[in-house]
């Protein structure tokens, strides 16, 4: 007789939940990800056997999920009302997502543009702040990730806090910025030489740094405009 398997019956890298953690959501099958959603089966029917039947629901197949009302979806075996409302809940937020207007990100085109964004409130810091944009391919900001805050140091800006998230988000390149508290953006000696750590890491990671950004009080001073970073 062909016994079907309960979802904790399964071996651990089969278990959807486990998969999505170890490989990614993407990696996962409508069933699979639908699972998650429903989360408990019964005792007679696997909560993957459960979502088969919600794919099954109509002939249109997971297209047509987005019409089915939670009444309509809870009249399946195993399913009731709250797991009906999570499944429809999880498909109005994708249906949001993708008709939501992406919000115009800023390009990083020129080093002004950088001063232009910290140096009204950085100019008044009494202490160093060392700030990474993430960029895109097109040199458009992804986010900015606050590194430190402290005298600059290689304890305190170590390339593997600077590129920890670049990594991460898979950014093109990065932009270093920080502050001076005096208010001179002249680099200093330990500015130079955390520049070239970033710059070497960069070139290893395959992430470069674009510019490291000086800021002083009114003014700014761009690393490789001063000639201490080489242009790709």
């Amino acid at each position: 007789m062909n016994q079907k398997l309960l979802l904790r019956e399964l071996p651990e890298e089969e278990r959807p939940r486990e998969k999505m953690l170890r490989k990614g959501a993407s990696f996962l099958s409508n069933r699979e990800l639908l699972a998650i959603l429903i989360r408990t089966g019964t005792k007679e029917l696997p909560v993957t056997d459960l979502a088969d039947r919600v794919l099954a629901l109509r002939p249109e197949g997971l297209a047509a999920l987005a019409d089915c009302t939670p009444e309509e979806l809870s009249q399946l075996p195993g399913m009731g009302i709250a797991k009906a409302c999570q499944i429809t809940a999880a498909l109005e937020l994708g249906r949001r997502i993708a008709t939501a207007p992406r919000e115009k990100r800023v390009q990083i085109h020129d080093p002004a543009v950088v001063a232009n964004l910290f140096m009204e409130e950085m100019r008044h810091r009494k202490q160093e702040v060392f700030r990474v944009l993430l960029l895109n391919t097109r040199h458009e900001i992804l986010t900015i990730q606050e590194v430190s805050v402290g005298d600059l140091s290689s304890s305190i800006a170590h390339p593997r806090e600077v590129f920890r998230d670049a990594v991460r988000r898979s950014a093109a390149c990065i932009v270093a910025a920080h502050n001076h508290p005096s208010g001179s953006p002249e680099p200093s000696r330990n500015d130079l030489r955390i520049t070239r750590r970033l710059a070497e890491t960069g070139a290893i990671l395959g992430i470069p740094l674009l510019d490291h950004i000086i800021i002083g009080d009114g003014e700014y001073i761009s690393l490789r405009e001063q000639g201490y970073l080489q242009t790709e």
